[in-house]
């Protein structure tokens, strides 16, 4: 179980970056309109009038509508922060970023990616993810992450989301506070790597190394085959709604893989992908 954490210091302060039980901890500074009226036509219209000729109450109204709509004042300017781009200037939010426990399928030594079974109960914490899982949650309570509350965004991937109930009632967390994420945190895709040993990873991770456009082989499953630069994609996607939806909040992300985690905090603090 694997717990990173981002938190915004004070403007102005350089990032750096710690480690807390095990891992790296970074962090990067903070930083109505009126309805249509009602006409009829002529039964023909003169060639020369671009509209129908409006009714005697439509006379009446047009007035009032106009005046409703003179007097409407401007609305205010919007207050949008912007596309969020990677490495951001500052972050609105604290993060802590979470890898859920090992999963029925790792147990077994095997790699499953396919999205279609992610809600799939073979998809859930084994009894050692679920241990792992309550050690992360404690560990959550005992640096105070969520001790003004927070909002836990996990994949809705089912291990995610077991990891996500557990944090919340070790936290004292409400269910209402839990929000799922359907696709952006999505376990990264590996292709034709599918159904094979978890020792095969390193053949994939030696290909990242070479470029983060390299995607794994296809396969005709229907799992994807996502490379670094397509992961970075989604949680970057990911990033821009939580700092715009949120503002001084604390979120923490609950990831089914480690991939969507490694390569956000590479992001987060401009590590080059292949790294």
């Amino acid at each position: 179980m694997d717990i990173f954490l981002q938190s915004p210091p004070a403007t102005g302060a350089p990032s750096s970056s710690t480690r807390i039980g095990g891992e790296m901890r970074t962090t990067a500074p903070s930083q109505a309109p009126s309805s249509p009226l009602p006409t009829s036509a002529p039964s023909q219209r003169p060639p020369h009038c671009a509209f129908p000729s409006p009714r005697r109450r439509d006379l009446l109204v047009l007035p009032a509508a106009a005046l409703a709509l003179s007097l409407a004042p401007a609305p205010p300017p919007a207050a949008a922060r912007g596309l969020f781009r990677m490495p951001p200037q500052r972050l609105a939010n604290r993060y802590y970023l979470v890898r859920a426990g090992e999963s029925m399928y790792e147990e077994q030594g095997v790699l499953h990616t396919n999205p279609v079974a992610k809600t799939s109960v073979d998809s859930g914490l084994s009894p050692a993810g679920l241990r792992q899982t309550a050690r992360a949650a404690l560990e959550l309570q005992r640096i105070g992450a969520c001790e003004d509350d927070c909002w836990i965004w996990p994949s809705i991937t089912q291990r995610a989301y077991q990891a996500a109930e557990i944090i919340a009632a070790a936290n004292g967390i409400n269910r209402s506070h839990i929000v799922p994420e359907y696709s952006f945190l999505d376990a990264r895709g590996l292709g034709a790597f599918e159904g094979k040993s978890l020792d095969t990873l390193p053949e994939l991770y030696a290909s990242d190394s070479i470029s983060p456009d390299l995607k794994p082989p296809p396969i005709s499953d229907g799992t994807p085959n996502e490379s670094v630069a397509d992961v970075f994609v989604r949680v970057t996607q990911l990033m821009s709604i939580l700092e715009t939806q949120y503002s001084g909040e604390t979120v923490v992300i609950v990831s089914p893989d480690s991939d969507n985690l490694s390569i956000l905090q590479a992001g987060l603090i401009g590590l080059d992908l292949r790294r």
